[in-house]
């Protein structure tokens, strides 16, 4: 967190112009996202403001950073469980902290913080995740071969970027998901022997 000298920062008040961050954000988008609305939604000063972030990239930067949109799934009893657990979450509508990441997606492209923070909140938490499923696959006698992996995390990315930029408020249809899961991620992440058809009996 920046902070100029003088005296310290209380720590309540920077949680509490977060929050508000957030909210703005998350109700109102990035480009509502400036100090006087932060201030008037905080009943704080603006001063208390640019004492701990020098931008309102910076703040964003601080508040999404704290976001974990992706968490490894519960170790299921096959490669199919792992991923559905990872991806059920895109059959929920954006949650508070989701929306406040979406507004930010596209003023990210020319913002090197917001950039920094939608790498911190999904990008390698999602990485750690897939990971994760690799090692299990690898535990079952299933590896997943790393070129593979590596294409399973750019595609799971893929949609995740999507599910923030979509019209409506993200959520896809269950069957959906799991149409993705059978027809995309499983043909990309299975070995390629498992996805081999036996010959059919003469």
């Amino acid at each position: 967190m920046t902070g100029t000298p003088g005296r310290p920062l209380s720590s309540e008040l920077s949680e509490q112009l977060i929050s508000v961050a957030v909210d703005i954000l998350a109700e109102e988008g990035w480009g509502r996202l400036n100090s006087d609305r932060i201030a008037a939604r905080a009943r704080a000063g603006k001063a208390g403001i640019y004492r701990r972030w020098p931008t309102m990239a910076a703040l964003a930067r601080s508040a999404v950073s704290r976001f974990t949109l992706v968490s490894s799934p519960p170790a299921g009893g096959s490669l199919r469980d792992d991923l559905v657990g990872l991806v059920d979450r895109w059959a929920r509508p954006l949650d508070r902290e989701e929306r406040a990441v979406a507004s930010i997606v596209g003023a990210a492209r020319h913002e090197e913080e917001l950039r920094a923070g939608l790498d911190q909140a999904l990008v390698r938490p999602l990485a750690e995740a897939v990971t994760a499923i690799g090692a299990r696959a690898a535990d079952r006698c299933a590896p997943i071969e790393p070129s593979r992996l590596a294409l399973l995390g750019s595609v799971l990315e893929a949609f995740w970027w999507q599910r923030f930029i979509a019209a409506g408020d993200g959520a896809m249809a269950p069957d959906q998901v799991e149409r993705v899961v059978d027809d995309v991620l499983m043909p990309i992440a299975a070995p390629a022997h498992t996805m081999r058809q036996e010959p059919a009996p003469v």
